[in-house]
């Protein structure tokens, strides 16, 4: 399956047819796909209908009640919105449940969800998820007619592939919007990326499993970490540098080479001490992270083209974004040679993840519809 072409997308149906607080309420990377289909026009009963839109990581789960927008062109509208924690439920149908107990008004009957990993046979495979993820299970314990998957960060590229977003602040570039594929990298729970085209070549999203590449050191200390990582050579992921848990594990690993033991115990406490300049393994393990995104953004960015900009999201890193802007992460994006001068004329834009997860579920899901089997439901419902 081409992905240029295709989309990861599993769906399941019966016959019978920011503020990102956590409490805060208002009226699948790669792999194998089970089922790819699009729809450009889905039937009007079934897009009318509320729906629900769930971007669902490693901690959190944003999760909205959506509808149709009633003009052309305009976005999803958003009925109702929570931030959840994915700690506090047993299952991710637990998790849904809640949210339509104490949100929907009505029964929902649609689902879109917005996943880190991939779908084979009948479960979203993803390292970094809470709990297994399977979708008969959950249809069938939320009677749902249907559920659409697609990648969490395909979902972030339909949302931030027209431009900046309302809070987001420029890195490095110029600060103008010109036209052309856009990036969108996001380190959180694990690391995620994805690359949206142009207009002229149709406007979809490719999700990626870029996280998953070999992590290239750039300094010497890089390396050292690396062959701490790996004292007999073998694969090391960017993921496991450039992520929450990777920062992590760069402090506890700069400790070990010093012979000082750990005190920082989250990603929380390494940046906030490397904020106060408390603590020097936490300062040179947020320097790594900075400058090894720089390099991982810059190689994507060299091998998409993506002269309509690189989007960082999420909070993580919107909250570090002073340490990032005085951070080696520019020099390393812009890498050397000849494309030093492409490289220097792409603005790199940080922004919250918010509710753009949701938002671009959404609009995957109206845009490409729902399978056939979907409609013939919908019309006998």
């Amino acid at each position: 399956m081409d992905m240029a072409d295709d989309f990861l997308y599993a769906a399941l149906q019966v016959d019978t047819g920011d503020n990102d607080s956590q409490s805060d309420a208002v009226p699948v990377r790669g792999g194998t796909v089970d089922l790819a289909i699009t729809h450009p026009d889905p039937p009007a009963r079934v897009a009318a209908l509320p729906f629900l839109a769930a971007d669902v990581g490693g901690t959190f789960a944003r999760v909205a009640l959506m509808q149709a927008p009633h003009d052309e062109g305009r976005e999803p509208e958003v009925l109702a919105y929570r931030k959840l924690a994915c700690a506090q439920f047993d299952g991710l149908a637990a998790l849904l449940q809640s949210f339509v107990d104490s949100d929907a008004e009505t029964g929902v009957r649609h689902c879109v969800l917005a996943c880190a990993g991939h779908v084979k046979d009948d479960e979203v495979l993803n390292d970094n998820s809470p709990w297994p993820i399977h979708l008969s299970q959950l249809r069938q314990s939320m009677a749902l007619d249907h559920v659409a998957v697609l990648n969490d960060f395909e979902a972030l590229g339909y949302a931030l592939g027209n431009g900046p977003a309302s809070g987001s602040r420029l890195l490095c570039g110029p600060a103008a919007r010109t036209q052309g594929s856009v990036l969108v990298i996001g380190p959180g729970t694990g690391l995620g990326a994805a690359v949206r085209l142009p207009a002229s070549a149709g406007g979809h999203v490719l999700a990626t499993e870029a996280g998953q590449m070999d992590f290239a050191p750039g300094s010497v200390r890089e390396r050292e970490l690396l062959a701490y990582l790996a004292p007999h050579g073998g694969y090391v992921a960017y993921e496991r540098i450039v992520s929450g848990p990777g920062l992590l594990t760069s402090y506890a690993a700069l400790c070990a080479l010093r012979g000082e033991t750990p005190r920082l115990a989250t990603p929380e406490e390494v940046t906030a001490a490397a904020a106060a300049c408390s603590d020097a393994q936490a300062v040179e393990a947020v320097q790594i992270f900075c400058a090894s995104l720089g390099s991982f953004a810059g190689s994507l960015a060299m091998t998409f083209m993506t002269t309509g900009g690189v989007y960082l999201a999420g909070g993580f890193l919107h909250s570090m974004f002073a340490l990032l802007e005085h951070s080696a992460f520019e020099e390393r994006f812009l890498h050397g040679r000849s494309v030093r001068a492409f490289l220097s004329q792409v603005p790199v834009w940080v922004t919250e993840h918010g509710r753009h997860g949701v938002l671009g579920a959404a609009q995957w899901y109206l845009r490409h519809g729902v399978p056939q089997g979907a409609r013939q439901a919908s019309t006998k419902r």
